[in-house]
């Protein structure tokens, strides 16, 4: 899918390239330790974010997600390739916007706008901890296919071994979206 095209908008939402004038709101939430607990990074500093913003401008797999009323950037979404009709998503969103809907708006508007092209599956992972991911992903029709036990890991204890973590597998198709 080329760029260009994934710029849509809800009843709330923008959803949309980055540009550099979303660095501040960007930080306040990829510094934020609560945010990022089942992300593969840690918080970030303000220095980090310019190099950061950087690549995801000039990324095809992340999009910012802003509030049309204020132009806030609330979250961003992950939109990758797995190949040429699969996709994979992830989403991470500003903690004072959590519970409020925005997550699942902007989500399946990418995932709507998807699969009116050549798109035919979506996948998402997520860490079976994280309840409000994997309800949001079955709430958008997607099947838990598998359960994998301590399969990654990202940190490390203070002796040093790996701290394992489990993965949820997602999948949504074409043929089975509900719109």
């Amino acid at each position: 899918m080329d760029k260009h095209l994934l710029f849509t908008e809800t009843k709330r939402l923008t959803i949309r390239n980055f540009t550099m004038d979303d660095i501040l709101d960007y930080y306040e939430y990829l510094s934020d330790p609560e945010v990022l607990r089942f992300e593969p990074y840690k918080a970030q500093t303000m220095d980090q974010m310019e190099n950061i913003i950087l690549e995801d401008i000039n990324s095809n797999n992340k999009l910012a997600v802003e509030l049309k009323s204020s132009k806030k950037m609330i979250g961003n979404i992950y939109f990758g390739d797995i190949d040429s009709e699969t996709k994979v998503l992830g989403y991470v969103f500003n903690k004072k916007y959590w519970n409020q809907g925005y997550a699942k708006e902007a989500t399946k508007s990418i995932i709507d706008l998807s699969f009116k092209y050549s798109i035919q599956r979506i996948e998402a992972r997520c860490d079976p901890l994280n309840i409000p991911s994997w309800k949001l992903l079955e709430s958008l029709g997607f099947t838990r296919l598998s359960h994998l036990k301590k399969n990654t890991y990202f940190w490390k204890d203070k002796d040093g071994n790996p701290i394992w973590k489990d993965t949820y597998i997602y999948s949504l198709n074409k043929d089975e979206h509900i719109k």
